[in-house]
């Protein structure tokens, strides 16, 4: 029977080619406009390490100004910290891993015929590898003892590695990172988790850093946070160790906690430590100590504005729109067909049997339109790659590593397509079969 349906659909879309077209058009232009903002959503939204979401927090404290807080909107602390203390809650054993970091900038030099470029460089702690589930290409991260004292150890990225080496395989080999010479430990693996959730500050979409060194570099030749310095309180500020005992707030921490009974430790803790301070005169606001996981840390920042989301219901009401469209369109191809219809009627077809052959017809249209809505989004977002590009002149990082086609763009379309077409062609199909065959044959 199915066979039997598909071939009248066939006949039907032969008889109505403009109608057909404009049908397929209509369904496809709303399925692309859809796919392409929901795929720029879901990867913007989107928790790149959803699997630890449970155990990875960023810590925040409140030492601000308690007559102007940082974020009066919000209430909430500062989202980077001291040095002084990170330095206590580092030494905590109660993490199962633990990260204070902050991004500088290095020249890198002396390495084969590359001439010198300056390149965006992590200074870290050894866990950020392990807790961040970064991915090697060759060799590895280095050990927690190599923080402090700093040992000559760096890890670059594979697009850095490229440059340097040619991608070949340079764990052992030696370069000048601001005139000092370091060994190569590692190479990562392509990286490039959206948003970048540990460290937002210089955009949520920009690409990781190319370097990464022992965090104890930091202090030792005295590198400053590129993106991110806070500071709120009249101190002198003469000398870098004046900027680490100061309150400016410059470097980030994050701590794995791999159950409830460790978060809570954790966070005493920090609560202990905010009351011993306090009495010393510093973290003058009311206590604001936060364990925040990566879920919650993005909504925090506001990493998806209201705009994109204003956007995706735009684009939904643009869908329902083109189905409007294509009920009308569908109406006026099965009235069209009505003296088909109604003699299939006569010869003894049920409305059951009428209104499963229409939905056949329904289910043809939104299989085309799925597919060419899916080939016109994959353009979409290609051509907005290339304009993003251009405006950055070639350079890769910020919005434009969003306009990539992926599987969830696939199951949208196929779901867009299926459940929005029938749900328009529903409507046709049962007013055509609930008809009388009398009113089609009058057409005759």
């Amino acid at each position: 029977m199915f066979g039997y349906y598909l071939r009248l659909a066939l006949r039907s879309f032969a008889r109505n080619r403009g109608i057909t077209v404009l049908m397929v058009l209509a369904i496809a232009l709303g399925i692309a406009v859809c796919v392409m903002t929901l795929t720029v959503y879901h990867a913007m939204s989107g928790n790149p390490i959803w699997w630890k979401n449970d155990r990875l927090y960023a810590v925040t404290m409140d030492n601000w100004d308690p007559n102007h807080p940082l974020n009066p909107k919000t209430d909430l602390p500062p989202p980077e910290m001291t040095y002084k203390d990170t330095q206590f809650l580092l030494r905590s054993t109660i993490p199962l891993r633990k990260v204070v970091m902050y991004s500088t900038e290095g020249v890198i030099s002396d390495a084969g015929a590359v001439r010198p470029m300056e390149v965006a460089t992590r200074v870290t702690t050894a866990d950020f590898f392990a807790m961040f589930e970064v991915p090697f290409l060759y060799g590895n991260g280095w050990s927690a003892s190599a923080d402090q004292p700093a040992q000559p150890l760096i890890v670059l990225s594979r697009a850095e590695n490229e440059r340097l080496f040619g991608g070949a395989n340079s764990v052992g080999r030696t370069l000048r990172w601001n005139d000092h010479e370091f060994r190569v430990i590692g190479v990562l693996d392509d990286w490039f988790p959206r948003p970048r959730y540990y460290d937002l500050n210089g955009g949520a979409f920009v690409l990781p850093d190319a370097a990464y060194i022992p965090y104890g570099w930091g202090s030792e030749l005295q590198l400053f946070n590129k993106e991110e310095n806070d500071c709120w309180r009249p101190e002198k500020l003469d000398t870098f160790k004046d900027y680490e005992a100061s309150d400016c707030v410059w470097q980030q921490m994050w701590v794995e906690l791999p159950d409830a009974a460790s978060r809570e430790r954790f966070q005493s803790l920090m609560d202990g430590y905010w009351v011993e301070q306090r009495k010393a005169g510093r973290f003058p606001r009311p206590k604001n100590n936060r364990l925040t996981n990566v879920s919650q840390w993005l909504r925090d920042n506001q990493v998806v504005a209201n705009d994109n989301r204003v956007l995706v219901g735009l684009a939904f009401a643009f869908l329902a729109l083109c189905l409007l469209n294509t009920v009308g369109l569908l109406l006026a191809k099965f009235l069209n067909g009505a003296a088909v219809t109604g003699i299939r009627r006569a010869l003894g077809a049920s409305r059951r049997q009428i209104f499963a052959q229409l939905l056949i017809e329904v289910a043809i249209v939104s299989l085309l339109g799925a597919l060419l809505g899916l080939a016109l989004a994959a353009l979409g977002l290609i051509a907005v790659h290339h304009l993003y590009a251009a405006a950055h002149l070639g350079e890769r990082g910020g919005y434009q590593e969003l306009m990539h086609f992926d599987a969830v763009g696939v199951v949208w379309a196929v779901i867009l397509a299926f459940v929005a077409t029938l749900a328009a062609g529903f409507y046709p199909a049962w007013r055509i079969g609930r008809l009388s065959p009398a009113v089609y044959l009058k057409s005759q």
